[in-house]
């Protein structure tokens, strides 16, 4: 009985032990479950994590020759290295710094790397110099993205600059701008008279993605100077200016009323110029100004008559008839006598006193003594000469050995039988009283007139290289004409020019238009156009009175029929018509050997007051009036010329004009460009409608 009780009671131990073991297992799993649950919910770092980039590299530009520094931070790391473009760089050229991260307690390593110019011109059209970081720990390694490394720069000239134009009020208007080549690629914004452009402020201006400036509705006040301006962290470029110009065109108002019938049994009415007037160039208005009328009703009063006065006025205008009819008839047999003494001469070498008989037909009856008589234009005697058409000429006159066209005199106006207005004024105001006559002489200094007959004689604008010679007969006799001469500033024309086209002459008017003339007038305008004139095509353009240009004779292709020729020599042509109007010679280059003579002058003020001191620089037409407008703009700003015009054969090859200057005491003055030249476009240069073309060199003094 006792040893089974104490049987039972180690049992009972057993079990208890059994009991207390599988208790304390049972909790030992609870507390792991526990901790590995609070494990997951709270990130513990560990050193034998990959690494992990705090930074990395971005892409960079060198500017100039200033080298740029690349980074890269990462933890936990033990190692950082650079490669670039698959090459590990030398340790020696890093730098690093390690600390220790005050959360995690494990080490952060930075790396600096410097590239320079010179490294990344090695790779320099093979690929893109780039560059990435390796970082090392315990578990692994770990890379960054790639960094590109670029050399900056932005090129000088721009790919295609905006032009000048003239348009009518609420016109769009689109100016072209591609900036230069660069990286990064610049940024565009627009100068309207070098103020900002902000199309927010402005919602009239747009500017698209291609950085063209687009003026939605042409304003008055958008009349002005628009530059194209790009821009990188390397430099500034501007471009040309743009002269844009919003013109109006002249508008008439209502008719008046008709006035009350005066005594004459006429009434009239008139109109004005002014709804709109016109504006920065734009066209006069077409059409007269007054208009009369004969009025025959109640209001017209008629003067009481008894039948005597009848009578006598009857026999006075019976009498007035017949002597008309005598006087006719007397004219009549009087010119038909003249004309059976005729020589009949086919050239107007004889116009003028020192002119060559060229080309001289057999006369009607033996009068050859009548072809070496010289005529004194001077005089008030008839001339005894017919003067033929120009299409009758068979040969062209050669204007080389013939003296057509005298030196041209410096005084006002050089002319024979002929009156000369002293008063600018008064000729005004007589051309007023002539409706069909438009408001074409606005300057003086540009202009000349006269008042001629059937003698003739010459015209001519001083300084300019312009004339126009009126042989006799050109004028029916019994006509006297007030004629005037005029050569047109380039802006107030707009003449269309295409492809390589050209202008190779000033734009010159003579008028008034639509007088009759019975014999072609000589109209002399310098050229430019230099070299063997088969490398050009030459073309004669005339103003129709709708105001567009049409061609009126190609040179070298002149056909009998034509009424219009033209001759050239060196540096004139000569032009035969019997029409008076707006004329300009355009050319066209048939190959890169056309050129034009061009004139280098330089111009910079009197004295110096400044530290600073400006040469200007023109690229004129070798024409005597491209350089009188120059010499005249800079006599109003005080400039003086500093040395001869020097000529300059420009040739078609689409090379832009580059102007440095030299020989500057380095001692005394610093250039304050930043290049060492500029450039004036070929197309500003070769179109010819841009005017006074120029560009200042700015010089500063050093200081004592």
């Amino acid at each position: 009985m006792i040893l089974l009780r104490v049987l039972c009671s180690g049992l009972g131990m057993l079990n208890f032990l059994i009991s207390s073991a599988l208790l304390c297992l049972q909790i030992a799993c609870q507390d792991a479950e526990f901790r590995e649950t609070q494990s997951e919910s709270i990130p513990v770092a560990s050193s034998e994590s990959l690494p992990h980039f705090l930074v990395e590299p971005e892409d960079v530009y060198i500017v100039k020759n200033k080298p740029v520094t690349l980074v890269c931070k990462a933890m936990p790391a033990t190692q950082i290295y650079f490669k670039c473009n698959g090459e590990w760089v030398h340790q020696m050229n890093h730098v690093t710094e390690e600390t220790v991260d005050k959360v995690t307690g494990l080490v952060v390593l930075q790396v600096r790397t410097d590239i320079s110019r010179q490294q990344v011109e090695k790779m320099f059209g093979l690929e893109e110099y780039w560059c990435q970081c390796v970082a090392w720990s315990a578990t692994g390694t770990t890379k960054s993205q790639k960094a590109f490394v670029r050399i900056a720069y932005l090129r000088k000239n721009f790919e295609q600059e905006p032009m000048g134009k003239e348009v009518p009020l609420d016109q769009e208007v689109l100016l072209h701008c591609r900036p230069p080549e660069g990286i990064p690629p610049a940024n565009v914004e627009w100068l309207k008279n070098e103020e900002l452009i902000d199309p927010i402020q402005d919602p009239n201006f747009y500017v698209t993605m291609d950085h063209n400036l687009i003026i939605k509705e042409a304003r008055l006040s958008d009349t002005a100077n628009y530059t194209c301006v790009a821009k990188n962290i390397v430099a500034r470029r501007r471009s040309t200016t743009a002269a844009v110009t919003t013109y109006v065109d002249g508008s008439w108002t209502e008719w008046s009323k008709w006035s009350t019938c005066g005594a004459e049994c006429t009434h009239w009415r008139n109109r004005e110029c002014t709804e709109p007037a016109p504006r920065n160039g734009g066209k006069e208005c077409d059409g007269i100004v007054l208009e009369s009328e004969n009025c025959t009703s109640d209001l017209c009063p008629q003067p009481s008559t008894v039948p005597a006065d009848v009578a006598l006025y009857t026999g006075v205008a019976a009498v007035a008839v017949c002597l008309t009819l005598l006087l006719v008839i007397v004219i009549l047999v009087y010119r038909k006598k003249q004309q059976d003494f005729d020589s009949d001469v086919a050239d107007s070498s004889i116009l003028t006193t020192g002119f060559q008989p060229v080309n001289i037909k057999t006369p009607k009856q033996d009068n050859s003594h009548l072809l070496t008589i010289q005529p004194d234009l001077t005089s008030t005697s008839t001339y005894q000469g017919s003067f033929r058409s120009r299409q009758d000429i068979s040969d062209k006159i050669p204007m080389t050995n013939s003296p057509l066209l005298d030196p041209l005199a410096s005084e006002r106006h050089a002319i024979r039988n002929g009156t000369a207005f002293s008063d600018t004024s008064t000729f005004m105001a007589r051309l007023s009283m002539q409706t069909s006559t438009k408001s074409l002489l606005r300057d003086a200094s540009n202009t000349a007139f006269g008042t001629f007959n059937f003698l003739g004689g010459r015209l001519t604008i001083p300084s300019r290289g312009i004339s126009l010679l009126i042989p006799p007969e050109a004028i029916p006799r019994g006509k006297i004409y007030e004629l005037y001469l005029t050569v047109h500033k380039k802006e107030d024309v707009r003449l269309p020019l295409a492809g390589s086209q050209t202008l190779l002459s000033p734009v010159v008017s003579c008028g008034p238009p639509g007088v009759l003339l019975t014999g072609p007038v000589i109209l002399s305008i310098q050229h430019c156009a230099e070299g063997n004139l088969e490398n050009w095509s030459i073309k004669l353009k005339k103003q129709s009175p709708q105001g567009n240009w049409e061609e009126v004779l190609h040179l070298g292709q002149e056909i009998p029929s034509n009424p219009y020729y033209c001759q050239l020599d060196g540096q004139m042509s000569h032009i035969f018509t019997e029409t008076l109007g707006k004329y300009t010679l355009v050319g066209e280059s048939l190959n890169t050997t056309a050129a034009k003579r061009l004139r280098l002058v330089l111009f910079a003020p009197g004295t110096c007051t400044s530290l600073e001191y400006s040469i200007r620089v023109y690229c004129l037409e070798d024409t005597q009036n491209a350089l009188k407008e120059v010499m005249q703009l800079e006599r109003h700003l005080g400039g003086q010329l500093l040395d001869e015009p020097k000529v300059l054969h420009f040739k078609d090859s689409y090379h832009n004009l580059r102007l440095s200057i030299h020989d500057i005491q380095r001692s005394l003055w610093t250039s304050k460009l930043l290049d060492s030249y500029q450039e004036i476009p070929f197309y500003h240069i070769w179109n010819g409608c841009q005017r006074n073309l120029h560009c200042t060199f700015s010089l500063e003094r050093y200081s004592q």
